[in-house]
C-alpha cells in the first residue's frame, strides 16, 4: 500500500484514533506523579486534547469529568455534578434566551439597518457601522450568531453599491477572482434603496480604468467580510454574558476565591468596554486602511424594553463605584442569574400583539391563538445546550485541578515565574493564549490555563486579577487563521477571502489586542480592582489552601 493512501486512511479515522491512543500515552502520569494529582493531571490533558482536537464533542468531553473524577478517586460525584449548573450556567443560559427573543422578532436587523443608514454609504464608514453593529450585537448575542446575521446584510449592501457580483468579477482580474456569496433577497430589497449611485458605472472608460475599480471595489468587498467576525470577536469581550471565557473566568474566581465579589457584570462592563472601544476603534483604522425610516412593531418595541431592562439591571445591581439596587435584599442573595432568569422568563408570557380591550366585546374579531414574545420552542432551538455542559465541564475540572491539588504542585514548579515583572508576565500570557486560541477554542483555551495562571499569581504574590482578567480577555482575540473561531470559519467561507488575507491582517490586530489589553489592566484596570495590592480575598502567600 502507497505512503500517501495510508495517510489518507488515517486521516479519515483519525478522531477514533486520538479517543483510543491518548489515554494510553498519558498512562504514565498516573505512576510518574503524586496519586491524586497525578490522577487529576490525566484527565486534565484527556480533556484539554479531546478538546483542542475535537476528537469527541466539545460537549461530550465536558461530561468526563462525571465519569473519570468519582471513579478515580479524585471527587465524589455530588461534589461534581452540581458544577454544571452553577450561577453562572443560569446567567449564561439568560442571556441566549434573550437572544433567541432578539432573533425571533428581527431588532438585530432593525439595529443594524439603522446604524448603517447613519454611517452613510462611504467605504470606511460603511465598514465602522459593520464593526459598531457587530460588536453590539455580539455583545448580547454570541458571536457566530451575529457573524451569520450581518454577512448577508453586508451582502445586500455591497451589491446594491456594486451592483452584480458576476459583473464585478469579470471586470476584476485573475488573481482577485473569488467564489460568489448568496445573500438573502429579503435583507437585498431593504437595502437597495441605498447607494444607488455607487452601483452606477459610467461610460467612455478603458479596460484598464475598469479592472482598476473592480479590484478596489473587491477589496472593498473583502474588508467588510473580515471585519465583521473580527468585530463579533471584540464585542463579545465587553459583557460577561458576550463570550463563555468571560464566564468561566467568574466560575473559577469564584472557586478559587470563594471571598472575590469585585468583578460582576456591572463592574466588567465598566473596565471592559472602554477596552472594547479602544481595540474597535483601532482595528477599524487598520482594515479601512488595509482594505481600503423605523415604524417598529409592538414585538419589536416590546424586546426593545425588555432587552435594555435586561442591560441596566445587570449594570446597576452592584457597579461597586456607586451603590446598586442589591442592598434592598440580603448580602448575597441576588446574583447577575437572578435578575437575568426573572427577565427572560417574562418574555415567555409576555403578548406579542398589542393587548386590546375592543377585542372582547367584537364578535368580528380574530379568534387566533395567544402568542407570547417567545416560545419554549424556539428557545430550545436556538439555545446551544452543548455550550452549557461545556461550562460546567470546565467548572468541574476546575474543581478537580483545587480538590486535588493538582494546581498548587502546578504553581509551585512555575516558582520561577514569579521572578519575572508582573506587568511583563501578563503581557506574556496575553499573548501566549491570543497565540494557543488560533488552534484551540478559547473556551477550551482558558479552561485550561486559568487554574494555572490562578496559581501562579498566588505564588507571585501578585494580585490573581492582573493576570486572569487580561488572558481571559485575550482568548477572545483570535484573528489570525479561518479555522481560529467559527466567525472567522463562517466569513472564509464565504469564498471572498484567502488565508493570506486573514494572516496579514489578523497579526496586527492580535498585537493591537495585547497591547490594548496591557493598556487598560495598567491604568484604568488598576484604580477600579486594586491591583497593586493583594487581596484579602485571596489565600495568603505561600500557605496552601490544603
Amino acid at each position: 500500500m502507497e505512503i500517501s493512501v495510508l495517510f489518507r486512511k488515517l486521516w479519515c479515522v483519525r478522531k477514533q484514533l486520538i479517543v483510543f491512543l491518548t489515554p494510553l500515552v498519558l498512562l504514565p502520569l498516573l505512576f510518574g506523579l503524586p496519586e491524586k494529582e497525578g490522577k487529576c493531571l490525566y484527565v486534565v490533558l484527556l480533556m484539554a486534547v479531546f478538546w483542542c482536537t475535537e476528537a469527541l464533542p466539545l460537549a461530550v468531553t465536558a461530561m468526563l469529568p462525571v465519569c473519570l473524577f468519582p471513579t478515580m478517586g479524585i471527587l465524589p460525584s455530588k461534589k461534581v455534578c452540581p458544577q454544571y449548573f452553577l450561577d453562572t450556567n443560569f446567567l449564561f443560559l439568560s442571556g441566549l434566551i434573550m437572544a433567541s427573543a432578539i432573533e425571533e422578532w428581527g431588532l438585530h436587523r432593525r439595529i443594524a439597518l439603522k446604524v448603517l443608514k447613519i454611517v452613510g454609504v462611504k467605504p470606511a464608514w460603511l465598514i465602522l457601522g459593520m464593526m459598531l453593529t457587530a460588536s453590539f450585537l455580539s455583545m448580547w448575542l454570541s458571536n457566530t450568531a451575529t457573524t451569520a446575521m450581518m454577512l448577508p446584510i453586508a451582502n445586500a449592501i455591497l451589491e446594491s453599491l456594486f451592483g452584480d457580483l458576476e459583473t464585478l468579477k469579470r471586470n476584476c482580474p485573475s488573481n482577485m477572482k473569488m467564489q460568489p456569496v448568496q445573500s438573502l433577497p429579503s435583507e437585498k430589497q431593504i437595502l437597495s434603496i441605498e447607494g444607488q449611485d455607487g452601483a452606477e458605472q459610467g461610460d467612455g472608460r478603458t479596460a484598464e480604468e475598469v479592472r482598476e475599480e473592480a479590484q478596489y471595489q473587491m477589496q472593498i468587498w473583502k474588508g467588510f467580510l473580515i471585519c465583521i467576525p473580527y468585530a463579533a470577536s471584540i464585542g463579545g469581550t465587553a459583557t460577561l454574558t458576550g463570550t463563555a471565557p468571560n464566564l468561566i473566568l467568574i466560575g473559577q474566581l469564584k472557586s478559587y476565591f470563594p471571598e472575590c465579589d469585585v468583578i460582576n457584570f456591572g463592574s466588567w462592563f465598566a473596565f471592559a468596554l472602554p477596552l472594547m472601544l479602544i481595540f474597535l476603534f483601532l482595528g477599524w483604522l487598520w482594515i479601512a486602511f488595509l482594505y481600503g425610516g423605523l415604524n417598529t412593531r409592538f414585538a419589536e418595541a416590546s424586546i426593545a424594553f425588555f432587552f435594555v431592562l435586561f442591560a441596566v439591571l445587570l449594570f446597576t445591581r452592584d457597579p461597586k463605584f456607586v451603590t446598586g439596587w442589591s442592598v434592598f435584599f440580603p448580602k448575597g442573595y441576588v446574583s447577575d442569574a437572578v435578575t437575568g432568569v426573572i427577565i427572560v422568563s417574562i418574555l415567555f408570557f409576555f403578548p406579542s400583539q398589542k393587548p386590546s380591550f375592543s377585542w372582547w366585546f367584537n364578535p368580528q374579531a380574530s379568534n387566533s391563538a395567544y402568542v407570547p414574545l417567545l416560545s419554549w420552542k424556539k428557545a430550545q432551538d436556538s439555545v446551544p445546550w452543548n455550550i452549557i455542559l461545556l461550562l460546567g465541564g470546565g467548572f468541574a475540572m476546575a474543581k478537580g485541578c483545587e480538590e486535588s491539588g493538582l494546581a498548587s504542585w502546578i504553581g509551585g514548579h512555575l516558582q520561577p515565574l514569579a521572578e519575572v515583572p508582573a506587568p511583563a508576565a501578563a503581557m506574556l500570557l496575553t499573548a501566549f493564549v491570543a497565540c494557543f486560541t488560533e488552534f484551540a477554542s478559547n473556551t477550551a483555551t482558558i479552561i485550561i490555563f486559568l487554574p494555572v495562571i490562578a496559581e501562579l499569581a498566588i505564588a507571585a504574590s501578585v494580585n490573581p486579577l492582573y493576570l486572569m482578567i487580561p488572558t481571559t480577555v485575550g482568548s477572545s482575540f483570535a484573528f489570525m487563521l479561518p479555522v481560529s473561531t467559527p466567525p472567522n470559519s463562517i466569513a472564509f467561507a464565504s469564498g471572498h477571502l484567502l488565508v493570506k488575507d486573514m494572516v496579514k491582517t489578523g497579526v496586527v490586530m492580535n498585537i493591537l489586542g495585547v497591547l490594548c489589553v496591557s493598556l487598560a489592566m495598567n491604568t484604568w484596570g488598576v484604580a477600579m480592582f486594586d491591583l497593586n495590592s493583594y487581596p484579602e480575598w485571596a489565600p495568603p502567600v505561600n500557605v496552601s489552601k490544603h
